[in-house]
């Protein structure tokens, strides 16, 4: 007779139950589906794990290479940017986020999060950095964020940036693997959104300024792993998603100063197969928009504008790592009503972004960026 981990333990008093993924109390009911509508072009070849993208005013490619090269990629050629900053490679950190400035035309600016070694602890935590793009070189470095305090554990380090319209930029940053110590507790770093100004400085309508010993910076907490995040172009709300344990993956709608409840509650259970808590909801906690069983491992996300893809406009996009695939989770009145899967064993998805011409592009490891193409 076959055992499951589950039923092992069980049977040697390890546990007296496991959870498994179909005994959740609010059931994932939308079965995915599969579209041969939509093919790639292979447009930046040769990359490892391109880990986020951004375009250049002239239509060209600014790229991360988790290992810690910028690239800069123009008709045809790679180039390497200098002055970068030096990257904690261990485990999912490295080279993560990059964004223009909204106001790059005239400031030059980007913004990159790392895994950086930053202080006095071994280790790592992730970090925010704003620097000017001269040529092909960083100038005027300044890191305006670094997440303390270091660790050498090597997972959940986020990290996505976003910009609103007034002047804020936003960033995540993972729980570090210490879900029992870090993201419900806002005297500390890591399983939060953050938010600040573009100068690096904590606005004063930031919901926990003036909290004893509170981390100010913070935006919403209560969070696991979020490596994708993007704005509603309908609504202007932030939505993110994270990475659940086994299971319980979610898109959330971020609210200020809201929690979401990691490990509190959850609707994922320990990768052994046992249970993390026996509760989903809790009063002063966020349910997530939709929650995915099995995890789907998502990276990357952003919801389609205008008018080159016309039956995807007002959805969402969203990467798979564990199943390869690019999702399109179709919206109405906010909430998930119908899923598919598109570009189906294209490789394992790290970022999504729609480029200024309207664009979409995939970013998929061992391959390069890829641009998605209706057939």
């Amino acid at each position: 007779m076959k055992y499951s981990i589950c039923s092992f333990l069980i049977l040697y008093g390890v546990i007296s139950a496991c959870a498994q993924d179909t005994d959740r109390t609010k059931e994932n009911d939308i079965p995915i589906t599969t579209s041969d509508a939509y093919g790639y072009e292979i447009v930046v070849p040769d990359l490892e794990i391109p880990w986020g993208m951004d375009f250049m005013p002239d239509g060209s490619f600014l790229i991360t290479e988790k290992s810690g090269d910028l690239i800069h990629y123009k008709e045809g050629s790679k180039t390497v940017i200098s002055g970068t900053p030096e990257v904690y490679a261990r485990g999912q950190g490295g080279l993560l986020d990059v964004r223009l400035s909204p106001n790059y035309e005239t400031d030059k600016s980007i913004y990159i999060t790392y895994s950086s070694t930053e202080g006095d602890a071994k280790g790592g935590h992730t970090a925010l950095m704003k620097a000017t793009l001269n040529g092909d070189q960083l100038t005027d470095k300044k890191v305006l964020y670094k997440a303390t305090p270091n660790t050498t554990k090597g997972q959940h380090w986020g990290s996505r940036i976003v910009f609103d319209d007034n002047g804020h930029i936003f960033f995540t940053i993972g729980e570090r693997g210490e879900r029992n110590v870090n993201p419900q507790d806002i005297t500390r770093d890591g399983g939060k959104v953050y938010r600040l100004s573009m100068d690096g400085s904590i606005p004063k309508d930031n919901p926990f300024v003036g909290e004893s010993n509170a981390k100010e910076a913070i935006w919403s907490y209560g969070h696991r792993n979020p490596q994708g995040m993007d704005i509603n172009p309908k609504t202007g709300d932030i939505w993110v998603h994270e990475h659940g344990p086994r299971g319980g993956d979610e898109i959330n709608l971020i609210k200020k100063g809201a929690n979401y409840g990691w490990p509190v509650i959850t609707y994922g259970i320990n990768y052994s197969g046992t249970e993390i808590t026996d509760q989903r909801e809790k009063e002063g906690m966020e349910q997530p928009v939709y929650y995915w069983l099995p995890s789907i491992a998502p990276s990357g996300m952003a919801f389609v504008k205008g008018d080159q893809y016309p039956d995807l406009s007002g959805n969402l996009l969203v990467g798979s790592l564990k199943f390869q695939y690019l999702e399109v989770d179709y919206l109405k009145d906010g909430a998930v009503v119908k899923r598919e899967k598109l570009l189906d064993g294209v490789g394992r998805i790290r970022d999504i972004n729609q480029a200024p011409d309207g664009t979409v592009y995939v970013s998929v490891e061992g391959k390069g960026i890829v641009k998605l193409i209706k057939k």
